[in-house]
């Protein structure tokens, strides 16, 4: 399933009892989690349709410097639907990333720092989001999902590590402080 490109979903289709039981279910699931969005294809639904929500609960552990350098502001809760999404030109940013679909994990995953997403909301209208620093990478993770990818895709494959690992000598480092960190060989030394 989550590897499938997910199907489009009618106006009439959004609006009906089982798309709005859905959508009621997967917020639950992704607060439950926590997390800070999931895709309908991540519980076994194929269809293009994510809910999303960043919470100011989540921010307040973190460091001003980390939500600064991650543009990272609380994102109220919405959904989107059947998205069209257009990239920013400008240099991607790099940050470490994780997802409910393989939990324990994390990798520094390169995407665009802002995006324009066309899409319907929770009740068929149409909608447009401009978006930028994290929130633009939650939307690109979720609006892959949607298309069949996992940020496995894009990682920088020699970052990927546990959350444990993450959390233990990542998690407070700017991405300036991880890219200086030298790169594992015969010399260097582990934690």
């Amino acid at each position: 399933m989550l590897r499938q490109k997910a199907q489009a979903l009618s106006e009439a289709e959004i609006r009906g009892s089982e798309i709005q039981r859905l959508i009621d279910s997967m917020l639950e699931t992704m607060r439950d989690a926590p997390g800070v969005g999931l895709a309908a294809p991540q519980v076994g639904i194929s269809l293009q349709l994510a809910v999303i929500e960043d919470r100011a609960e989540y921010l307040r552990d973190l460091k001003p410097e980390i939500l600064a350098e991650r543009k990272r502001e609380p994102v109220p809760f919405h959904v989107i639907v059947n998205p069209h999404i257009r990239l920013s030109d400008g240099a991607p940013a790099t940050f470490f990333e994780g997802c409910l679909s393989l939990a324990g994990f994390s990798a520094l995953v390169p995407r665009a720092t802002e995006v324009v997403v066309d899409c319907l909301d929770r009740f068929g209208k149409p909608k447009q989001l401009h978006a930028r620093g994290w929130y633009a990478r939650i939307l690109q993770h979720e609006i892959d999902h949607l298309n069949g990818a996992l940020y496995v895709d894009r990682m920088l494959s020699r970052t990927f590590t546990s959350m444990e690992h993450l959390n233990r000598y990542w998690k407070d480092k700017t991405t300036a402080q991880v890219e200086e960190m030298p790169a594992p060989g015969p010399d260097a030394t582990t934690k």
